[in-house]
Order: structure tokens, then sequence, then C-alpha cells
């Protein structure tokens, strides 16, 4: 275990413009450093070495205000009080029914139009780190409940960024929080994943219809694209004409985790490794899915630091979570929330070398 300390600061995204509101707190541990927006309590930027000890930063990122609100709105951020996707736009809790502020396609996606990705988030530094707060009205977005929501990011020299989730609530709820950065191993810019090699701690999946909300089965993944069991290039089967992947051109489906230990402990649900780079990511979490996102719509609508614009395959976003759509599925693992419970959800991002 590395003991050296981590260094926090923060400053202004922009001090002399629009974003100066916005914060931008930096974690430096070693030869790592993240750093943290204020907005949308946004994972920022991930850098990291390679097998020589070059450093890059490997997530899909922008400083331009115009494209953090725009197209990049979601890149890192967290998203809630309900990630993904909700069918029909209302929920029913105790036989009360609620109906939610819609994002079209006859669903609510990521919590709403003004989800918590849009949020300024009240940030205090901790050992190791930043801790973020968010305080969501009884109501918000149609959902029941005052929410209050921590998110914690610390970073240590060993090569992991732990997210810690919690959250309380005044009324019985639905929560589901994940973080929706995409990151590229072989560093922001350096072009598609589609070399990158993929495992997925999972044995099923759960399809979707044209909207890419699930169907309600749970299928196997052998003898399919969506088998990750051991590793295998993104690119493999990404372009199959299977009826699954034609429509979204891509992956952008939950796998269902094989079960996580009761102890609350954080087991692995992937390992992202690049050849070329020598990079790894393995992403060990508490919740029982995780959903792969390979960017397969970008169209060059959101250019990085790089100067690189991001289209098809930039990167692949790898979102902890509860399934989509849970609360009209009640074979799928729950995710209401009642007064005097706690949420509480953890996810590392280890990062190393091979």
């Amino acid at each position: 275990m590395a003991t050296q300390a981590t260094g926090v600061r923060h400053e202004p995204l922009d001090a002399s413009g629009a974003g100066a509101a916005i914060q931008r707190w930096t974690l430096t541990a070693g030869p790592y450093e993240a750093s943290v927006l204020t907005l949308g309590a946004t994972l920022h930027t991930l850098t990291a070495p390679d097998r020589a000890g070059r450093p890059a930063q490997l997530l899909l990122a922008t400083d331009e205000l115009a494209q953090i609100l725009g197209p990049a709105r979601h890149y890192g951020t967290v998203v809630g009080r309900y990630a993904n996707r909700i069918d029909g736009s209302r929920i029913t809790i105790d036989g009360e029914d609620h109906p939610l502020a819609p994002t079209g396609g006859g669903m609510t996606l990521h919590g709403g139009p003004d989800g918590f990705a849009n949020r300024m988030w009240d940030a205090t530094g901790i050992p190791g780190g930043v801790e973020l707060r968010l305080h969501s009205p009884d109501g918000d977005q149609g959902f029941p409940g005052a929410l209050d929501v921590t998110v914690a990011y610390t970073l240590d020299a060993g090569g992991e960024l732990t997210i810690a989730y919690r959250a309380v609530t005044t009324k019985p709820t639905v929560v589901n929080l994940t973080n929706h950065a995409y990151v590229n191993l072989a560093g922001e810019g350096s072009g598609d994943v589609l070399g990158h090699l993929l495992t997925l701690d999972a044995d099923a999946y759960t399809p979707a219809d044209e909207r890419q909300v699930p169907t309600g089965r749970i299928e196997p993944v052998a003898g399919t694209p969506f088998d990750f069991t051991t590793a295998r290039p993104i690119g493999k089967s990404v372009h199959d004409e299977h009826p699954q992947l034609t429509g979204p051109g891509g992956y952008d489906h939950n796998w269902v985790l094989r079960p996580r230990p009761a102890d609350g402990t954080p087991a692995r649900a992937a390992l992202l490794e690049d050849p070329v780079s020598g990079r790894t990511l393995e992403v060990l979490t508490t919740e029982p899915g995780v959903q792969v996102y390979t960017a397969n719509k970008f169209q060059g609508a959101v250019t990085g630091a790089s100067g690189v614009a991001y289209g098809p395959f930039a990167g692949v976003a790898l979102e902890t979570q509860h399934f989509p759509d849970s609360p009209h599925h009640p074979d799928f693992p729950g995710t209401v929330l009642r007064p005097g419970e706690e949420f509480r959800s953890t996810t590392v991002l280890r990062f190393g070398t091979n």
C-alpha cells in the first residue's frame, strides 16, 4: 500500500471568464493526478504513466465551458438521481404514482433534463481527496423525497482512485448514482479504443429495446458478442450484425455482474488493457451492474485538450450502477431508498501497467 501523501489544491476552472464559478480540485499522488469539478461533481481528468513511465491524461475532457455545458455535459459527471433510463417517465412506490420530468424518447434519462450533472455541488477537502455535497429537494425532476448526497473522491500513490457515494432521503424514493467518465488508456485524443482488451466479470446481460431500455430479460453472454468473460478487443464484435448491436451502433448495455461480497467490499467488475501503452484499469465496485458505452454516436462535437475532435469509439465508459429501468422490473436488484436508511456505493479505479 502506497503511503505517500496526496496533494489537494483547488482553483477556479477559468479565473478570467464565466468558468470562475466552477472550482477545479486537483489531487496528486506520486505519478497519478486527478481533477474534479464542482459542476456535476465531475471527474474531469486522470493522469497515469505508461509502462515506460510516461504520463498521459486518459479521460475524454474539455476546458471549454460552452462544450462542458453542451455536448460534453455528461463527460465524467455524477449522474442522478437515477442514472440511465426509466421507461415511461414515471415510477410507482408503495402504490403511489410519481410522474418524472421526461428527456425524450418516452423515458427519463440520467435523472431528468436538470439532473445532478447540471448542478453546482459544494466541495470540501478531505484527507487524500475532496468531498462534494448536493441537496436535491422533494419533487426534484418528479422524484419524491428530499435527498442529501455526498460523493468523495480519494487518490493514492498506488494508482487507486476511490469514488464513495452516500445518500439519505426524507421519503421513499429511488436512487441510482454512477460516474460517466470516458477512458482511453492510450491517452485522450490518441485514436479509438477498439484495440483495448476488455474483461467483464459478468456471465449475463440485460437486452434492450431500440431505445436501449431493458426488456426485463436477463440473458447469458456465452456464444454472443457480449461475452467478455475473458479478455477480448472491444472492436472484435462491435460491428457484428447482431440485433442488439445494429441499432446503437456498438455497445450501450448493462452487464449483470457476478455476486458482490455481502460485507460491502468492492469486487472486480472489469479490466481494461491497452496493449500498446501497457496501461491497465481495473474497476472494482459494490454495484450489481456495469453499463458499457463505447461512444458509438460521437461525431466530433467535442474537442479535447489534445486538439483532436472525439469521433466514434474515442473512449469507453464503464458505468458501475444498478440496472437501467429497475423500478419497472421486480426481478432486477431494487433501488428504493427509505427514510432512516443510507444509500452506500463504492467504486475503485485501479490503474497500473503490464
